[in-house]
């Protein structure tokens, strides 16, 4: 059963919950693919890939000229001063969000240098199921260990975390509407990629997500003709969800 209880209740314009991963392999290729989306997608996720091409913060500041909303993916994660000093330097390009991957004292440097730019805490891989985790030496429920962490990130400062869509509702219920949760590994269509811990649009906003985050079913999509098409699709669900 759905608990629309917990539907996200904060001010957000319907055509930003949706956050496209644009992972590509080259600022050519983004650019050419965000202008196909056009009007149908306003928020960005750019992130390792497109760092490694070159040309990722020229690509940052062409995104805000177009008016999009940028989100760093970047999942900062090394000694706390090497942290605080990355995200000092990230608060001049005026993006929205920034994931930040560590410890207490990792993401109390982060927030420490935050200013105006939103720190999201990631939580577990979507990547990760249960025996990945087991692997890694975590012998206790993942969905202990992702609220023990959210619970630790929100405590510190940080505005928000990356959750799975399975979950948000444990997070939400647990710990409140104050902060930000952003669930990555939306699947519109039956799974068959690496991303594990999965759910649907619906059942993403329905356990308390405030945005989700959407790369291959709109960069390769399998149902519609096109990116832009796919785009329009999922933002058509978002909107009967929060208007309907």
């Amino acid at each position: 059963m759905r608990k629309k209880q917990l539907l996200s209740t904060k001010d957000i314009p319907c055509d930003e919950r949706l956050i496209f991963a644009l992972d590509v392999a080259g600022t050519n290729k983004a650019k050419e693919l965000v202008n196909q989306l056009g009007d149908s997608v306003i928020f960005y996720k750019i992130g390792l890939q497109l760092f490694m091409a070159g040309g990722y913060f020229e690509l940052v500041q062409w995104l805000i000229e177009k008016r999009k909303k940028v989100f760093v993916d970047l999942k900062f994660f090394d000694v706390p001063q090497t942290v605080g000093s990355a995200v000092q330097q990230l608060t001049k390009y005026g993006v929205t969000f920034a994931t930040v991957h560590g410890n207490d004292s990792i993401l109390r440097a982060a927030v420490k240098e935050k200013n105006r730019l939103k720190i999201l805490a990631v939580t577990v891989l979507t990547s990760l199921d249960q025996a990945d985790m087991e692997d890694l030496g975590f012998k206790v429920d993942i969905r202990d260990v992702v609220l023990s962490r959210a619970k630790r990130a929100l405590e510190i400062g940080c505005d928000g975390v990356i959750s799975s869509g399975l979950e948000a509702s444990g997070i939400r219920e647990g710990l409140g509407e104050r902060f930000i949760i952003v669930t990555p590994g939306i699947r519109p269509v039956k799974n068959t990629d690496d991303q594990k811990r999965t759910v649907d649009v619906e059942e993403a906003f329905y356990n308390g997500a405030d945005y989700i985050v959407v790369g291959r079913p709109i960069r390769e999509p399998r149902d519609f003709d096109t990116s832009k098409e796919a785009a329009d699709s999922i933002q058509a669900r978002i909107r009967a969800i929060f208007k309907g």
